[in-house]
């Protein structure tokens, strides 16, 4: 499922009136009619016995026009509406004023907002027609008082496109902004749907078709894609369930080289090789500091250990990067940085992996921080194997130069930046987390929830993809696959417990 930003589907909309030759009514037809669909499946959710009362708020713009159509069809289907307009008729949209027109015509109620005069009590419901995509910036008056009244009201409230007060881009949320129960997308969802906070705002989306072809988001060249079952089977070629073949082996699945942990962060190493093994590859070796291999042996038994030398320290800092190197060789991929720490010229040391090794690459954790303190590496010798990027929001601000709340400001569009810019495949982790490709596409994840927020599951995350890169997936494969399953895992583990807040990063390995 296609994601757009407000601009996208502003072409999307012109294309299907200018070269199809769909009219711009006829949309706006088919949107209320929507809309009105869903309105009534909301209605019919209520305890209430009586036939029910809404209020349309409509705004001056064609997002105004798509509420008047709804309310329409809600008369037509037995509901009593009523119609506030924020507006005089005098500033509406040409495609608004026709639909004003109409509701006139049929005798429909209408009024004009005045603060503190609506009946609140009186209704079941609020559809929310007053801003639409292109919107921006906080919600003036009269928007802004009467979205304090809707939210006060404590009635469900049901969106047409995005929330007033919703950027429809980058997810972030005005003060005022509606708070819905249902927000229905119209023909595609809009970026700002599937990040948080615009998650919260939005309550439950539901994406409704109203006469413009799918085809012409590929046509249009839109990039970024809803990472779910579908996009998984058709876009990836990725079977959700894993199947095997029956004449495969160990070997048909890749080896994978885990260099993580040291004596105070060694459960990390442990979490990331055990999710690798669990993600399917046929083998895995876990390299860390040799002190480190007489308190694991047997932790992991489907694992091997190598153990390098640290002078008895417990920690990387007499590991040089050409032993490293040695273990990687032949290997099917190399993930470092989980529970690494920190030491003296660790950055050259990542520098020299990074130009080094043959085989796919992923960098979690201290690695990410080691890259975050590199000065010239722009500089770096381009990879020519895959490299995957798993920071969370903390470690991408220290990439980027940015706040963690500049970071979280724009998620899909900074992660597509980054990646572009470095020619790495970037997962931003958080929720909905994101992940960005090379040439500029990117999937929103579907799977997981808030009990994933505890210590261990990002290492979970780096072993699942890493895993998968061995098994000879693409870095947007792998990546985007592995994100997927890190969080139907975390799903189920949510499923088995009475609270999502008792979940352990280790729940997440039984349940993959």
């Amino acid at each position: 499922m296609y994601v757009v930003t407000s601009e996208e589907m502003r072409r999307l909309d012109g294309h299907t009136i200018q070269r199809i030759g769909l009219p711009a009514l006829v949309l706006m037809e088919n949107a209320g009619r929507a809309v009105a669909e869903e309105v009534l499946a909301v209605s019919r959710e209520s305890a209430a016995k009586r036939r029910q009362r809404w209020l349309v708020l409509a705004g001056k713009g064609n997002n105004g026009g798509d509420g008047l159509v709804a309310a329409r069809h809600l008369i037509e289907s037995g509901l009593d509406i009523d119609i506030t307009l924020a507006e005089p008729a005098g500033l509406f949209s040409a495609d608004m004023a026709v639909q004003h027109e109409i509701i006139g015509k049929l005798g429909i109620p209408m009024f004009n907002y005045k603060p503190g005069e609506i009946r609140w009590e009186v209704y079941d419901g609020v559809i929310d027609a007053l801003l639409g995509t292109g919107t921006r910036g906080a919600p003036r008056e009269p928007y802004a008082g009467l979205i304090r009244e809707a939210n006060a009201s404590g009635l469900p409230i049901v969106a047409i496109d995005i929330p007033s007060g919703l950027d429809a881009d980058t997810g972030m949320t005005h003060d005022p902004c509606i708070c819905a129960v249902r927000t229905v997308a119209l023909a595609f969802l809009k970026r700002g749907l599937v990040q948080p906070p615009g998650t919260g705002a939005a309550g439950r989306v539901v994406v409704r078709s109203i006469g413009i072809p799918v085809r012409l988001a590929e046509e249009q060249g839109i990039r970024t894609l809803l990472l779910d079952e579908r996009t998984l089977s058709e876009r990836l070629a990725l079977d959700p369930r894993r199947g095997r073949p029956e004449d495969s082996h160990k070997g048909t699945f890749g080896h994978v080289l885990i260099a993580a942990g040291s004596l105070r962060m060694a459960g990390a190493g442990l979490l990331c090789a055990n999710a690798a093994l669990r993600a399917g590859c046929g083998l895995a070796t876990w390299a860390m500091p040799a002190s480190l291999v007489q308190h694991l042996l047997g932790r992991l038994p489907e694992a091997m250990l190598a153990g390098l030398p640290d002078a008895g320290h417990g920690d990387w800092a007499e590991v040089s990067a050409e032993q490293v190197l040695s273990l990687a060789e032949g290997r099917d991929a190399l993930a470092i940085g989980p529970g690494m720490g920190r030491y003296g010229d660790d950055v050259q040391w990542l520098r020299a992996i990074w130009e080094g090794a043959q085989c796919p690459l992923l960098l979690d954790a201290d690695a990410l921080n080691m890259l975050a303190d590199a000065p010239d590496f722009a500089s770096w010798r381009k990879r020519e194997a895959a490299t995957v990027l798993t920071p969370h929001p903390g470690e991408m601000a220290r990439l980027t130069g940015l706040s963690t709340a500049e970071v979280q400001r724009d998620r899909i569009g900074l992660a597509r930046r980054y990646a572009e810019e470095h020619g790495v495949t970037l997962v931003l982790k958080g929720a909905r987390t994101v992940v960005a490709t090379p040439d500029g596409v990117v999937y929103v994840n579907t799977t997981g929830n808030p009990g994933m927020a505890t210590g261990g599951t990002g290492d979970v995350l780096a072993g699942v993809i890493a895993g998968l890169l061995a098994q000879r997936l693409t870095a947007e494969q792998a990546a985007a696959f592995g994100v997927w399953l890190h969080g139907a895992a975390g799903d189920r583990a949510a499923a088995e417990r009475s609270a999502p807040a008792s979940i352990l990063a280790g729940d997440l390995l039984r349940c993959l």
